[in-house]
């Protein structure tokens, strides 16, 4: 195995453990579907889960939780990139609305952002309504904003609705849990919980 396949291969170990969302079985398969044209053996490789303290994210998930109060969707995780997150985003807001609930808008980070915030200290959350109406997109960034300014996280805005609301200075300490869901099925559960009243 060549050098740059090593480092390729452990800088996604790297990633996916400091990320908090996989556990060791998942990293396996991811890892087996992005190089599987190498036909390897992952097994030898040192898989070991992060052992960060969850702190910025207890509290970026608390956040979470209160703007699904509000009406407004919040995924973690959400998608790979841009693209797929808001493909996740309004197929989520399509069964919840099959299922007779409303929401008023949404915000989400992609793993992509992830990977930013664990190497740069910045994690991008693209919000927006799912009318594409601009003063309500407004709106709700400024409600997403405010509700991360309150969290005192250390937040980037231009206040407008082409940029996304930047947390800077970030410590990505996200520890893996097995017992608690994220992406688009957790994002699901906790507007249900959260918004029950139909």
């Amino acid at each position: 195995m060549n050098q740059d396949l090593v480092d390729e291969i452990d800088y996604m170990i790297d990633l996916l453990t400091k990320s908090g969302f996989f556990s060791k079985e998942e990293i396996l398969e991811i890892l087996e579907d992005q190089f599987i044209e190498y036909d390897l053996d992952f097994s030898k490789f040192n898989i070991s889960l992060n052992d960060f303290n969850n702190e910025n994210f207890s509290v970026l998930e608390e956040t979470f939780k209160k703007l699904t109060k509000k009406s407004i969707i919040c995924v973690h995780n959400c998608g790979y990139d841009f693209a797929e997150g808001v493909e996740d985003i309004y197929e989520l807001y399509f069964h919840l609305i099959n299922n007779n609930y409303s929401a008023q808008g949404f915000c989400f980070y992609t793993f992509q952002d992830v990977e930013q915030a664990i190497e740069e200290g910045v994690l991008k959350i693209t919000f927006g309504d799912f009318e594409k109406d601009e003063s309500k997109s407004l709106e709700i960034g400024n409600i997403v904003y405010q509700h991360l300014i309150d969290a005192d996280f250390d937040v980037n805005w231009n206040k407008t609705v082409n940029c996304p609301i930047e947390i800077i200075n970030l410590r990505w300490d996200k520890r893996f849990d097995e017992n608690a869901e994220y992406e688009v099925e957790g994002a699901y559960e906790l507007f249900v919980g959260e918004n029950n009243e139909k």
